[in-house]
């Protein structure tokens, strides 16, 4: 028999165990990978602002929109980017990837976004889109985009930059179905040249064999992209719509495989639904954040 003082003590010691490992466990996913956002729905803030915006949801850090159009405009790299990658600073936070609309080394101020970032520390960059021509043989485009993205990753080495390709969803796009995505990296070295795995995407294209595209790609993992969906009738047939996070389609087992992975690069939070502004946009990205870390630290 033991006292009810020795009981309380003890029950209370293996609480705190629990809390404790749980503590533990959090923080070795935040380290391993920092999770950011995109600053796409709220682009117009000052840096400042930005900053506070992105310390009051919670994220590590961000994705910024260097093209047209976003963000930073591409012609005005050089003196905007050390702005705002001070301003996240001042926070603790850091610009983790650039989303860009470069698709070749000669595209005009490609070369000086990535030297800009390369100066600043930013390590990755998402490449621009590519369509398929219906009018031209599908290996032939391949071939073409191969020897572009060749080139990306000779420059990439040069800035110890890497880029990724977003998988997206639609009929024309390139990286839809992944596997052509692994087809044009072939001989790349894959430090300079991955993959921004979005898993919405690749559910809405893949159905019930995004667990084969994930693996595919796994070794050249950049960043991981994350948002939800789910399908809709329209009169027009069906069609994807995105929604908050844990609210779709979206499998919590690709993150249960993502630990037993060796990715440790940054995890990226997309916002394509109606979110909003000020106020409940904020809200509505921290219970996305929410449940992406709820899933993370999910043991099963």
């Amino acid at each position: 028999m033991i006292s009810r003082r020795q009981f309380v003590a003890t029950t209370t010691a293996a609480a705190l165990t629990v809390a404790s490992s749980r503590l533990l466990a959090a923080e070795s996913v935040q380290r391993r990978w920092p999770i950011i956002g995109f600053t796409k729905p709220f682009q117009n803030l000052g840096f400042e602002a930005t900053a506070d915006t992105v310390a009051e949801i919670g994220w590590d850090g961000i994705e910024c929109p260097v093209r047209s159009k976003g963000q930073i405009e591409p012609e005005r790299v050089a003196d905007e980017l050390p702005r705002l990658a001070e301003a996240l600073k001042q926070r603790d936070l850091e610009i983790a990837q650039l989303a860009t609309d470069i698709t070749s080394v000669s595209q005009p101020h490609a070369e000086r976004v990535l030297r800009v970032a390369a100066q600043l520390g930013v390590k990755r960059y998402r490449l621009g889109f590519w369509r398929y021509d219906r009018k031209r043989p599908i290996p032939d485009q391949l071939a073409d985009i191969a020897e572009q993205l060749r080139d990306l990753a000779a420059l990439n080495g040069e800035l110890g930059l890497r880029a990724g390709f977003q998988n997206h969803s639609g009929a024309n796009y390139v990286g839809a179905p992944v596997w052509d995505l692994w087809t044009v990296m072939q001989g790349l070295d894959a430090r300079r040249m991955g993959v921004c795995f979005d898993i919405g995407h690749a559910t809405v294209e893949g159905g019930l064999v995004w667990p084969v595209n994930a693996r595919l790609m796994e070794s050249r993992f950049t960043s991981v992209i994350v948002k939800d969906f789910v399908w809709q009738r329209t009169t027009k047939g069906w069609n994807p719509q995105w929604v908050g996070l844990g609210d779709g389609m979206v499998n919590r087992e690709f993150f249960r495989w993502l630990k037993t992975t060796a990715y440790e690069g940054p995890i990226i939070q997309h916002h394509e639904y109606d979110h909003g502004q000020g106020a409940v946009m904020i809200t509505r990205m921290q219970q996305d954040l929410k449940v992406l870390r709820e899933w993370l630290a999910a043991d099963s």
